[in-house]
This record gives C-alpha cells, sequence and structure tokens, in this order.
C-alpha cells in the first residue's frame, strides 16, 4: 500500500513533474528519459502514434514533434485536460488502456512510459491484447518501465522510491516476465535493454 505521497503527486503537477525530473537524471535527463523506448524507431509526420497512458503528456511532448498523428489516451479526464492544455497538438481520449476506443491495425506505435507498474497482473494481460489488436502489422510497441536491479547498489533508492510512492503492482512487475508476456500474446520480435543499474527497462515489441 502506498504512502499519501502517491495521491499527492497526482494532486499536485509540480511535484509529481519534479518527482519524474530527479529520477530522470540518472539515465541523462528527462528529454534522454523520455526518448528511450523509441530510441532506433523510424518514425515520420505521418506515424500514426499511441501514447497508452499519457497522464498530463509528459512524453506526448516529445512525440509531437516526431509526428503530427499522436493520440494520448488516459483514465483520468483530470490528466487528459492537463494535456490538452500542456501539448494541444496531440488528440486526446479519455479511456482505459484495456479497452482501447480505436478499430484493430490503427497505429503504427503505441508507446508507454511508466505505468504498466501500476497495472495488475489482469490488467496487464489485457492490455497487451489490446495493443496488439489496435497496432498494424509491422507495428511496435514500446515502453519503458521498472525492472529489478541487476546491480545491488541501485535497489536502496528504487526501494525507497516505490515504497513512498507506489502500489503492490509495482513490486510484481519486477518479478514478471514481460518479454515471455508479450510472446504469448502474439508479438514476435522483442528487444530489452537495462538502463541505471537494471532498474529501468526498455522493450520494444514488435507485430509481425
Amino acid at each position: 500500500m502506498a504512502t499519501f505521497l502517491r495521491p499527492l503527486s497526482y494532486q499536485y503537477p509540480l511535484l509529481y513533474n519534479t518527482i519524474s525530473r530527479l529520477s530522470s537524471l540518472v539515465v541523462g535527463g528527462e528529454k534522454r528519459f523520455r526518448s528511450l523506448a523509441i530510441e532506433g524507431i523510424e518514425i515520420n509526420s505521418n506515424s500514426k502514434i499511441l501514447d497508452l497512458c499519457c497522464g498530463s503528456g509528459q512524453t506526448t511532448q516529445f512525440l509531437v514533434q516526431k509526428s503530427s498523428q499522436v493520440t494520448g489516451l488516459d483514465a483520468s479526464p483530470k490528466a487528459i485536460e492537463r494535456a490538452k492544455k500542456g501539448v494541444p497538438e496531440a488528440t486526446y481520449v479519455n479511456a482505459l488502456a484495456e479497452k482501447i476506443p480505436f478499430a484493430p491495425e490503427e497505429f503504427d506505435l503505441v508507446h508507454s512510459s511508466v505505468a504498466l507498474h501500476e497495472m495488475e497482473t489482469r490488467q496487464l494481460k489485457s492490455i497487451m491484447e489490446e495493443v496488439y489488436r489496435v497496432l498494424k502489422p509491422g507495428g511496435i510497441f514500446a515502453f519503458i518501465d521498472l525492472h529489478k536491479p541487476t546491480n545491488f547498489l541501485f535497489w536502496p533508492s528504487l526501494a525507497t522510491f516505490m515504497w513512498l510512492f507506489e502500489t503492490e503492482t509495482a513490486w510484481t512487475l519486477l518479478e514478471t516476465d514481460l518479454i515471455h508476456e508479450l510472446r504469448d500474446t502474439g508479438f514476435n520480435s522483442c528487444k530489452q535493454k537495462l538502463f541505471a543499474g537494471g532498474s529501468l527497462q526498455v522493450i520494444q515489441a514488435q507485430k509481425i
């Protein structure tokens, strides 16, 4: 169970953004952190991108610099309103990630930034199935999220962050083999890279 800091971080965007910026320093700053998941992916101005669980548009602002067809999706109406004000170049939809309201094979890229660790196991499975459904053949699901550190020196900072801000679902994700889950969903090509002593993972999974 998370402490009072978790709801406060969502209630006050400045607190959340400050935490995000400080956390991103471990990989070279916020700009690089927000770009890690899509490194090496070919994106043009016509690429149809879904920013899944977009929050207040923290990563959406970087995606709209690469494509004119970016859609942000989030379950929180308040987050969507903030995103609309901060990143008006994108379009937005208020919906659940496990019930994406788009037709099959709609997007070239589905992106998510540190959101999957907030999902229960059943939700996570449904989200992967929905992402697979809305991706075009050859489309990519790219995301960055927490990972069990491979360098023990990174355990104290990650554990402290999780105790202060996260719920049990985050701890569950550390024990989840996401590559296996993605392949089980139907993704054929899955690549994983670890950062920050293994405490962050970037996965790019392609629908072939």
